[in-house]
């Protein structure tokens, strides 16, 4: 007869510690994100989760820091620490004319039914480090509607305003935006309109005459003007069903009536409510019309 003790199972211990401390990080990253709104005015509680637990777990590894309750004193207590969280919490991906394709269609299809207003106005909405916006400061300037045109560029992440606002980027990335810029329609030589230095491209100063960028938070921030056009790609990708509801209401209220959103290549209508009438101008490249 066997008289050996049972032994504890470590696997089963193992996923039950593991479990507990998942558990107690998604406390932590609860207080977290509350105090950034209590705070700072900063919501992410309508995020992904998942995304924005990769992102702060990835600060808190940089740090060195034990938990997650550390990271929130130091967002708390320590001067400057706030803005070097917000660079990781707010997306910042993004290219000069990103998806050719929707420039493309932009350009031939859209530019067209707009061409006759009196005045033009364009809102990119989360629009980063501003490579989208020069993008269509560039082809609204192509189609010769570049003084009446206004173009406002807006984002939660200050740091990523003000290097849009000096339209410099880092010149090793040139020869894939030039390739973007000739697939999207462009005109002429794409070098004809930046300068250059060792590291950076600097796009010429009149292409920002009718560019106005300043601070907005999707989140809790009400419209400010109404628009003909709303670009915000690949940005409600990283928010959940609830707060995208509340953004897709928020730009409805802010689009002229027969005015035209553009939408991410991730990112549909599906789940909007049937109070928000939209056609589906170019579906494909998921632009759609107020109607």
């Amino acid at each position: 007869m066997n008289n050996k003790p049972v032994q504890p199972s470590y696997d089963f211990l193992s996923e039950t510690e593991e479990f507990e401390q998942d558990e107690l990080q998604e406390v932590e990253i609860n207080l977290l994100l509350e105090g950034l709104y209590q705070m700072y005015g900063y919501d992410f509680r309508g995020y992904v989760r998942s995304s924005l637990r990769r992102r702060i777990l990835n600060r808190m590894k940089r740090e060195r820091l034990p938990t997650i309750t550390a990271l929130l004193e130091k967002v708390l207590h320590e001067q400057g620490y706030l803005e070097r969280l917000l660079n990781d919490l707010s997306i910042q991906m993004t290219e000069m004319y990103r998806d050719p394709s929707f420039f493309a269609a932009f350009r031939n299809e859209v530019v067209p039914l707009v061409r006759d207003l009196p005045e033009i106005r364009i809102w990119h909405a989360g629009c980063a480090t501003g490579e989208e916006v020069y993008s269509m400061a560039i082809l609204m300037l192509e189609e010769g509607l570049a003084d009446k045109t206004r173009i406002y560029a807006t984002d939660i992440n200050e740091k990523a305003l003000n290097a849009a606002k000096k339209g410099a980027f880092p010149l090793k990335k040139m020869q894939q935006y030039t390739k973007n810029y000739l697939k999207a329609g462009g005109k002429k030589a794409f070098s004809e309109y930046y300068t250059t230095n060792y590291q950076f491209a600097y796009f010429h100063t009149f292409l920002s005459d009718n560019l106005i960028f300043e601070q907005h938070n999707l989140v809790s921030d009400s419209s400010f003007n109404e628009f003909h056009v709303i670009l915000c790609r690949n940005v409600m990708i990283y928010f959940d069903k609830e707060l995208q509801l509340h953004v897709h209401r928020l730009f409805y209220n802010s689009l002229a009536d027969k005015g035209f959103i553009g939408l991410g290549s991730k990112e549909s209508m599906l789940c909007i409510p049937n109070n928000l009438k939209y056609e589906e101008f170019n579906p494909h490249e998921h632009i759609y019309r107020k109607m």
